[in-house]
This record gives C-alpha cells, structure tokens and sequence, in this order.
C-alpha cells in the first residue's frame, strides 16, 4: 500500500497553476472526515456552520472558540493528511489582531489545522495582514458573509451591480497583497468570480460562486441530504441520508417495541453450567 502523504499549501498551489480544480468540504467529526479523506477531498474545514447543522442554533454566533477548536481536533483525528482549515468564529477576531492571532494560533497549535478562515471586507485587512504576517496561512472569505447577515440584510447574494463587484474585485486583491493564502467567494454572481479568479495568484474557492473559480466547497450536510430546512439555491444533495436515517430510526423503535430486538443472536450467552447454576440460585416459576 502506497504510503499517504500529507496535502500542503504548495501541492493546492500547483492544482491551480495546473488549472486542477479543488475538492473543499466543511466537516465535523472523526467519523465524517475519515470518509472525507478516502473520497479524496483535497481540503476540509471545521466551519462555525455546524453552529447550525450540529448544535441547533439559527445562526452561526453562538458557537465559541473552544468548541471550535474541539472539532477541528476530531477532524484531525480523522483525516491527519487532509489540508485543515479552522474557521475562526464570530469575535474571536474582531476586537484586536492581538487576540486574532492568539485565536487563530489555538487552530494552528492545539487543533493541528493548516490554514484559518476569516470573513472580512477592507475594513479587517489589518487582521489578516496581521495573521498572516505570524505565519499562519488565511482564508480571506468574502462575499455573503453569515456572521454579519444581520448588517447585511439577511442571507442575500452580494456582488450584484457593476459597482458592488468592482469593490469585491478590490477587496480580493487587498486580501492578495495583505497576504491571504487563499480567498473564499461565497453568493456572489459568476462574473466577479471568473475576474478575481483570473487576476489572483492564490486559489480562489467559491461557495455559490459559479464554475469558474479554482475550486468548490459546500457544507458536508447539504451533499448528503441532511439539511432538514431551507437550504441554499446553489446547495446540490448527493444523497438522501435524511430520509434513510428516519427509516432506520423507525424501524428500531418498530422492532424494540414489538421484542424483535435484540433476537437471540444478537445476545450474549452464559456456559451451560454457569446458565444452570444462576438459574439454581434464581429459579423462576
């Protein structure tokens, strides 16, 4: 068996130049991200959505930085050579750059992660100048930003007149020369996309930002059919897991219910002697 090597930032580098797309999805678990990283995902994120899709909340701002940390260590776990992006969590980063590196550090030593993630606009260039000037490698998300979804509007699709996809074509080169490793385009139309994807010299990943960037991501839940509510136009569902788990649910209960289960073999057993001696001792009527 051929011995597995670690994804690193350079061998991402070469799939762009090569015009390779990347393989990006969010993850949550030991479990999840070990068949993540047999399906040969090129990266995987610990992304503060599973403050929706694992805790329950309706936003992503209650989820803290120790549980993000936390995950990220599981998914490590899991896929110790898949490139890990640990997505920094509402107010971890904005407040200072002092706390910003100290948080995206947590990522880097606790957790193991490769990269972070940080939503920002011009007005967190500093932050990742800052991060970044620590050596530690930033995914500059840009776009539909959901930790600020209130000041925005709601959930809505960004970059959608020549004026408002100038400023995010000039947002992602500030991100460039502030020294983003990486940019996320995340509800934007394609045109804007396909631009910044050409002029970047890093790799430009898109969350419903059409076909023409580098690579893709999407959240794990939504590929396999997990998303219980409202899910995004561009979300595509590979599977149907939702369905087939609330059959397997219902048909353990059906069978708890009815005795059916555990059966005979699926118990275990005591040694003739030992079986007769219990029941000497406990003899029932």
């Amino acid at each position: 068996m051929a011995e597995q090597k670690k994804t690193t930032i350079s061998v991402l580098y070469r799939k762009k130049q090569a015009g390779e797309k990347i393989v990006m999805l969010s993850s949550t678990d030991a479990v999840f991200a070990t068949l993540q990283a047999r399906a040969d995902v090129d990266i995987l994120l610990a992304g503060d959505s599973a403050a929706t899709t694992v805790l329950g909340y309706d936003s992503t701002l209650p989820v803290t930085m120790d549980w993000m940390v936390e995950m990220a260590q599981a998914i490590r776990r899991g896929a110790p050579y898949v490139y890990l992006i640990g997505d920094m969590p509402f107010m971890s980063y904005q407040a200072c750059t002092s706390e910003a590196i100290h948080n995206a550090g947590r990522f880097m030593t606790q957790a193991g992660c490769d990269a972070v993630k940080i939503e920002c606009d011009r007005r967190q260039i500093h932050t990742v100048e800052a991060v970044s000037s620590a050596g530690i490698p930033v995914m500059a998300h840009l776009g539909l930003l959901p930790q600020s979804a209130a000041s925005l509007g709601g959930y809505r699709t960004q970059a959608r007149t020549a004026e408002a996809a100038a400023e995010l074509i000039n947002d992602a080169k500030a991100m460039t020369e502030a020294g983003a490793a990486f940019l996320l385009l995340e509800g934007v139309p394609p045109e804007p996309a396909q631009i910044i994807t050409a002029q970047s010299s890093i790799p430009v990943i898109g969350c419903g930002a059409g076909p023409h960037v580098d690579g893709q991501v999407m959240i794990m839940h939504d590929v396999l059919g997990l998303t219980l509510g409202r899910k995004p136009t561009f979300a595509k569902a590979y599977a149907q897991l939702a369905e087939s788990a609330q059959a397997a649910f219902a048909e353990y209960a059906k069978e708890v219910r009815q005795s059916k289960y555990p059966s005979a073999e699926q118990c275990y057993s005591m040694a003739e002697g030992e079986r007769e001696k219990l029941n000497s001792m406990f003899p029932t009527s």
